[in-house]
């Protein structure tokens, strides 16, 4: 299967943050947290970092922070001070753990790019945390195959970061307790050769909602990227999660508007537009039909 698409480009969604005294007072500041997604045969990495993270690939870089990066497409290679000079090789599903004042380097394969998340982090209770659960045993990389609740997790840690609130630091730092609470939960049940195949395209279907949340999404294109017909990805997708694509898809955006009107102060037609409704009015009769009430209604009872 050819993961590039006609549409896709390279692009970098991300966000830097500057902690306050407050925030360090606690020893846990989360310093970084984005995406990358880059097509076969393009640069890497793009050139829209600031200093401390771009680097040369082939020279590599140290960190003053710890990141947790987790590849969800393609695949690629990474070398530190632990691997083989020539490195080791990186696929889809693999997570990597960045460890601070640690010579390394990585990028995606030309013939195939990847898509890439990940959060950077530092102070002396990570230190801590990463001790107690065994991260500071040298190994860097664990396959742990495609995971949904990893991904959401770094995409809701993005949108915190970008709405910058009083108490960001403190929301991200329990996000990081999670993925690594969740990483060492699947590192000691590692998919290996006995989870289903068609397990693991489910989890690459609901991640690929996840990130196409704001568009529309022809379900029969992405089965045929998973290399599925649409009914037997359809009644594969309905046995693992209780709902049909277009149902869970659909749930993903209600879920992600009712999370828009409870705590931004977007628009209606805004928020409509931003998750890809054909109009404010069909997103008012979607909302309406599969919560009760109105957008506006549900807006001014969380309010209240």
């Amino acid at each position: 299967m050819n993961e590039e698409t006609p549409s896709r480009r390279s692009g970098a969604v991300f966000k830097y943050l500057i902690a306050n005294d407050r925030d360090r007072q606690i020893d846990a500041v989360v310093n970084a947290v984005g995406s990358q997604d880059i097509i076969p045969n393009d640069g890497y990495p793009l050139k829209v970092h600031p200093a401390d993270y771009f680097f040369d690939t082939e020279k590599g870089r140290v960190l003053h922070e710890y990141q947790l990066l987790y590849i969800t497409q393609g695949k690629g290679w990474f070398r530190s001070t632990a691997t083989p000079p020539e490195g080791i090789a990186v696929d889809k599903g693999t997570l990597i753990l960045l460890r601070p004042g640690e010579l390394h380097s990585y990028r995606p394969s030309a013939s195939t790019g990847w898509v890439e998340y990940y959060i950077g982090f530092e102070g002396a209770t990570f230190d801590r945390l990463i001790r107690q659960m065994g991260f500071d045993k040298g190994e860097q990389l664990w396959e742990i195959g495609l995971n949904n609740e990893l991904t959401q997790l770094y995409m809701r840690a993005l949108e915190i970061a970008s709405e910058n609130k009083t108490a960001s630091q403190t929301l991200l730092t329990g996000i990081v307790w999670h993925m690594l609470g969740l990483a060492l939960y699947m590192i000691r049940d590692r998919p290996g050769p006995g989870v289903s195949l068609l397990e693991q395209a489910v989890e690459k279907a609901k991640i690929i909602m996840d990130e196409k949340i704001n568009e529309e999404i022809d379900l029969c294109v992405l089965a045929s990227q998973l290399n599925l017909s649409y009914s037997w990805f359809r009644k594969t997708f309905k046995d693992f999660t209780g709902l049909s694509p277009a149902r869970y898809f659909q749930q993903l955006k209600l879920r992600r508007a009712q999370r828009l009107l409870s705590d931004t102060q977007y628009s209606v037609k805004e928020i409509a537009y931003s998750l890809g409704y054909k109009s404010t009015e069909h997103f008012f009769s979607i909302f309406k039909k599969h919560t009760g009430c109105t957008p506006t209604a549900y807006r001014n009872y969380g309010r209240k």
